[in-house]
């Protein structure tokens, strides 16, 4: 049962799939791009026809090119999420995808003024997990409490395979991300 603000009751496990993402940073990445876009054209509308013509090949392309960087940018931060499957969770961070079954996960942390959340696994490493930012407050909050219930309902479930985890890039064990 979900409370008034989209989490789950304390002490109820959310339903599988869920996918946790910051609210925030798509806000901002969107506000951003539409102030962006929308000055840069107002700028080269209020030009003249001389002046727009002056503006060589290559300067129109750096334009583009920082235009495009930023957008690489602002992507990367709007992709960032934790997917819960009946598996494990993938963390997306930024262009990067990490993959973890529940047995490799011990714990979710988030710190009072951090950024964000810090997944802590078994092999004694931890991963940021950028799909919950702590710029997001209370719904952030909340998002560590039920990805929690989630780790804490799945504690001890068996690592992939071996067979599975032959695909994986790090050695036998099911102690590494899985890919």
């Amino acid at each position: 049962m979900a409370d008034h603000l989209g989490g789950v009751e304390r002490g109820a496990v959310p339903s599988l799939p869920r996918r946790f993402r910051p609210l925030g940073v798509r806000v901002a990445a969107a506000a951003f791009a539409v102030v962006l876009v929308g000055t840069t054209a107002v700028i080269w509308l209020a030009f003249s026809d001389d002046i727009r013509e002056q503006f060589t090949p290559v300067q129109k392309a750096t334009v583009l090119a920082i235009g495009l960087a930023i957008f690489a940018v602002g992507h990367a931060l709007v992709r960032c999420r934790i997917d819960a499957d009946e598996a494990g969770l993938t963390v997306v961070n930024g262009y990067r995808d990490r993959r973890f079954a529940w047995a490799q996960v011990v714990d979710v942390t988030l710190r009072p003024g951090s950024p964000w959340a810090v997944l802590d696994l078994t092999d004694g490493t931890s991963q940021s997990a950028l799909g919950i930012q702590g710029s997001d407050g209370g719904r952030a909050q909340r998002q560590v409490r039920d990805l929690r219930a989630l780790v804490d309902a799945h504690a001890g479930a068996e690592p992939p395979s071996a067979a599975e985890d032959d695909e994986s890039d790090g050695p036998a064990g099911g102690d590494q991300p899985l890919t």
